[in-house]
C-alpha cells in the first residue's frame, strides 16, 4: 500500500480571508456554503460553522453530475436531517441551480415576513458564497448572473478579493475567496482534497497522488478505469497500483526512449481525468443506505454541520 499523501498547506492570504468572511457577515442574511459532491464531507471547512455563527446556511453538493447520484442524494438527506438544508447542482451545466433562489427564501421565511411588515418586501436576499478553493463558487455566480461576472479557472486560488454580483429575480451575492484550515485532522481529508484538486498542484508529487488514486478507485471502481483505458479488469483487479499506472500509460502511447513508460504524464493525464469526470460519476465518501452514517462512522453526524 502506498503511502497517504501528506498535505499540508495553509498560505497567509487564507488568514486574511478567514477574518474578511468574519467582517463580512453583517453584510449578508444567508452564507451559502459549496462543497464538492465527491467529497461531501472532507470538502467541508470545519470553521465556517464558527465563522457563520447564527446566520442561516445552505449547503450545495457541486460537480453532482461527477459523483455517483444515489450517494449524493443520500448526502443530502443525511445533512437535512442534521438541520443542515442541502441540494445537488452543477455548476457548469446550470443543472440544479434553479433551486437555489427558492431554498434561500424557504431558509430565510421568518425573515422574509418580518421584512414584509416593515414594508421592505422585495429587498434582495444578500448571500455569502463561500467554500474550499476550487470547488466552483465562481462558476455558480456566474451561471446564476447569467453571464462571466467572476473570473474562472480549473486550479485552486484564482479569487483573491469579495466581490459584489446583483442577481435578476432579487438577490445579491457576495463572493469570498477559497479557504482551506490550517490543520486536517485526518490524513485522509488532504488526499481527497488534492484528488480533486483544491490543493495546488505545485506542492504535491502528481505520481505518488496517481497511484493513491489508482488504489482508492480499484476496490470498487475498477471497471470504470478498465473501460475507459481498454484494460482487462481482472488486470486492474489484480495489479499493483504503480503497475497499473504504467500499463494505463503504455495503452495511452505515453513512452519514453527506450520503450519506458512516461508515468509523470500519465499520473497527470490521469488525474486531470477523474477531476473532469471522465472515469464515470464516483463519489470517494459514501453513505451507507442503511445506517444512512458514513461508512466506518457513528451515526451521530460529522463535525460542522
Amino acid at each position: 500500500m502506498a503511502e497517504i499523501v501528506p498535505v499540508q498547506w495553509f498560505p497567509g492570504h487564507m488568514a486574511k480571508t478567514r477574518r474578511l468572511m468574519g467582517e463580512s457577515l453583517k453584510l449578508v442574511d444567508l452564507v451559502v456554503e459549496l462543497a464538492d459532491a465527491r467529497i461531501p464531507r472532507s470538502s467541508r471547512n470545519p470553521e465556517i460553522e464558527k465563522i457563520a455563527g447564527g446566520k442561516p446556511r445552505i449547503l450545495v453538493l457541486n460537480k453532482s453530475d461527477s459523483a455517483d447520484e444515489v450517494q449524493t442524494r443520500r448526502w443530502c438527506e443525511y445533512y437535512k436531517e442534521r438541520g443542515l438544508p442541502a441540494m445537488a447542482a452543477d455548476c457548469r451545466s446550470g443543472r440544479g441551480l434553479d433551486r437555489l433562489l427558492p431554498l434561500a427564501r424557504q431558509a430565510l421565511g421568518d425573515r422574509i415576513a418580518l421584512w414584509e411588515e416593515r414594508g421592505e418586501a422585495g429587498r434582495p436576499i444578500r448571500m455569502m458564497i463561500v467554500g474550499i478553493p476550487n470547488v466552483g463558487k465562481s462558476s455558480l455566480i456566474n451561471r446564476l448572473a447569467g453571464g462571466k461576472r467572476a473570473k474562472v479557472e480549473d486550479r485552486p486560488g484564482v479569487t483573491r478579493g469579495k466581490q459584489w454580483v446583483s442577481l435578476p429575480g432579487g438577490a445579491e451575492l457576495l463572493d469570498m475567496p477559497g479557504v482551506l484550515w490550517p490543520k486536517f485532522q485526518d490524513p485522509l481529508e488532504g488526499e481527497r482534497l488534492a484528488f480533486v484538486g483544491s490543493v495546488k498542484d505545485d506542492v504535491l508529487d502528481k505520481e505518488h497522488l496517481a497511484v493513491r488514486l489508482l488504489e482508492v478507485l480499484a476496490p470498487e471502481e475498477g471497471g470504470k478505469i478498465a473501460a475507459r483505458y481498454g484494460i482487462d479488469p481482472e488486470t486492474v483487479r489484480d495489479a499493483e497500483p504503480y503497475e497499473l499506472l504504467e500499463l494505463i500509460g503504455r495503452r495511452r502511447g505515453m513512452l519514453l526512449p527506450g520503450g519506458h513508460v512516461n508515468t509523470e504524464r500519465a499520473a497527470v493525464m490521469l488525474v486531470d481525468e477523474f477531476r473532469g469526470g471522465l472515469l464515470g460519476r464516483i463519489t470517494l465518501e459514501k453513505l451507507d443506505g442503511k445506517e444512512g452514517a458514513p461508512r466506518g462512522e457513528a451515526a451521530a453526524g460529522p463535525v460542522g454541520i
